[in-house]
């Protein structure tokens, strides 16, 4: 486990590293262009669909024997600085604790907005974003076993029950605030990293027992409404119209 947690942390750091060199080699490269092109008027910007995935879901399905899962993301820039942009993925994590052992498995969908704050050069298609989304999760829990505890442990030891049980048709609803940032390594591809901030809405639990892991959530933090997440993505831009600045 230490030595998965270890290659984790080394690549999450490779992969920011990446990202801020790309950024810096990218200002530096368009500084010559820029004073070419600062007084044209034929200057022209892309616009179009940008689509790609989650490689750190990617990354955890291989190093975590607990976890699989995938997500595809795009976006679609409207105005200059707004883009719609969505997610869909597939999750299954499985909890084990002292007292449970349980598997999430779902899917999930979110839908909303983004704004690019970052004022990009000419022939630069950077995003430093903010933005919002409305997200729903449909899911099943399965429980291995669990715990019964017992205030006397002396006379009623705490009892672990074996038996499987699956809770089908559960599903979540919540709100979400993301701030992240996707940097153009390449002509039209993207590297990015993100952090979300979620509040959960609505979610319906099997009887006697919570919701340990909703897909697409996260860890539900023993009931608490505020959840976290984060994400490392790789995206390529489909230009389908050009606009003057």
């Amino acid at each position: 486990m230490r030595k998965q947690q270890t290659l984790a942390s080394f690549i999450r750091t490779i992969f920011i590293g990446m990202l801020f060199c790309s950024v810096s080699f990218a200002q530096s490269d368009s500084i010559p262009k820029n004073k070419k092109l600062k007084d044209s008027s034929k200057q022209q910007e892309k616009y179009g669909l940008r689509l790609g995935g989650d490689a750190s879901k990617l990354i955890r399905s291989f190093l975590d024997d607990d976890y699989k899962g995938f997500e595809i993301n795009g976006d679609f820039r409207f105005m200059k600085k707004l883009y719609l942009a969505g997610e869909f993925g597939i999750e299954e994590k499985r909890t084990t604790t002292d007292y449970i052992d349980a598997t999430a498995s779902g899917t999930y969908i979110k839908l909303g907005v983004d704004y690019n704050a970052y004022e990009n050069w000419y022939g630069m298609n950077n995003l430093l974003y903010g933005g919002f989304r409305v997200a729903a999760s449909n899911f099943s829990q399965k429980l291995d076993s669990f715990g019964v505890y017992s205030q006397n442990q002396y006379w009623a030891p705490q009892f672990t029950s074996s038996e499987t049980k699956e809770f089908s048709g559960l599903n979540a609803v919540w709100a979400e605030i993301i701030v992240g940032l996707k940097v153009e390594v390449l002509t039209n591809l993207f590297l990015g990293v993100n952090a979300q901030f979620k509040y959960i809405i609505s979610e319906k639990e099997p009887g006697n027992f919570e919701n340990i892991y909703i897909p697409g959530y996260n860890k539900t933090y023993d009931s608490g409404s505020f959840g976290f997440g984060y994400g490392y993505n790789v995206s390529y831009l489909i230009p389908l119209f050009k606009k003057a600045r």
